[in-house]
């Protein structure tokens, strides 16, 4: 079983903030959490250039302005719990 959400310690793993969340998510399980769809859509707003989308995958950029944005499988039904990486984040 995996390890990754085992912890619900602040700013470690699935509960990290910002660009270490992002990063987080992008590395989980060799990549595949990030490109999986969400078990619900969540409405959000950049918080980049402020320009509302829907975030269907677990990181996703901002149809925009290309701000990288993720959430982690165990907050994923929280609009609230969606991380910014921070507008020079660059995807990998």
């Amino acid at each position: 079983m995996c390890e990754c959400g085992s912890s619900k310690t602040a700013g470690v793993g699935p509960f990290a903030t910002g660009r270490s969340l992002v990063e987080f998510v992008l590395n989980a399980h060799g990549g595949s959490v990030a490109v999986s769809k969400l078990p619900h859509s969540l409405d959000h707003t950049c918080q980049g250039c402020g320009v509302p989308f829907v975030q269907e995958t677990f990181v996703q950029t901002c149809p925009a302005c290309g701000g990288v944005h993720a959430i982690s499988p165990p907050r994923a039904g929280d609009a609230d719990a969606i991380q910014f990486a921070g507008s020079d984040f660059v995807m990998p």
